[in-house]
């Protein structure tokens, strides 16, 4: 996947993995690259990335292939974002759709991704396409002995959008909004930026058990889907301040 196809969502997910790579105390993982291999202990940073594509596109015949593959052929308009959370916390990460990145247009699937030899890549999950957008995903990153063995998408259910109008239950399993009043299509006014809620886990190289997934797996969902709405909402308040 050429970079010049993603320039800023790349250029601008690197920046903010560079910036959170160096305020992290305790980190000793020193693999940034979502295409190399690391071992992980509690307290670390981790590099991982999201391809957006179309489905078809992850897979090599019948067989889906990393990203970081070089048999796999992601060309324009696939996109890229990369992104370093610390090991064994929640994370709430944001892709920002509203400022000229569209999920639809790149395919509208995205695929989690981390490693070489190891190479370790998730299913690739529905974002959007002209009727539906998805905007929130839960994400598990499954470690053993602080290798990564697995990325996994976990269905939210649809108790967060039951009875709203601009929402669709997909499946009985996902909620999504309709595409036309998202900011991104010049028509709307609702920011389906994409959030996904980040857990860890398995054991890290110490074989300490992280228990992240355990954590959130306890919460209802609703609470998680309010937390990200008000922590967006705040976030991008204090943006406009400034811009």
């Amino acid at each position: 996947m050429a970079a010049a196809s993603a320039p800023l969502l790349l250029a601008l997910a690197l920046a903010s993995a560079s910036i959170l790579a160096s305020l992290a105390a305790g980190d000793t993982n020193g693999v940034y690259d979502p295409c190399s291999d690391s071992r992980i202990q509690r307290g670390d940073g981790f590099t991982f990335g999201l391809a957006f594509a179309g489905s078809s596109a992850f897979f090599s015949g019948s067989t889906q292939l990393s990203p970081c593959d070089r048999r796999l052929n992601l060309a324009n308009p696939s996109q890229l974002a990369v992104f370093r959370p610390k090991v064994d916390e929640i994370s709430l990460l944001t892709v920002n759709t509203t400022t000229g990145f569209s999920p639809a247009s790149a395919g509208g699937y995205m695929v989690a991704f981390a490693g070489r030899k190891y190479a370790a890549r998730s299913a690739p999950v529905f974002v959007s396409n002209s009727s539906v957008t998805v905007s929130s995903f839960t994400l598990v990153l499954e470690f053993n002995k602080g290798r990564l063995q697995n990325l996994h998408w976990k269905k939210d259910g649809c108790g967060a959008c039951s009875g709203k109008s601009n929402f669709i239950c997909l499946g009985k399993q996902t909620c999504a909004i309709r595409t036309n009043v998202c900011k991104s299509q010049n028509q709307g006014t609702m920011d389906c930026s994409i959030g996904i809620q980040l857990a860890f886990s398995g054991t890290d190289k110490h074989e300490s058990v992280l228990n992240s997934w355990y954590e959130v797996s306890n919460l209802q969902q609703y609470s998680l889907y309010g937390l990200y709405s008000n922590v967006k909402g705040s976030l991008s308040g204090q943006f406009n301040k400034f811009f």
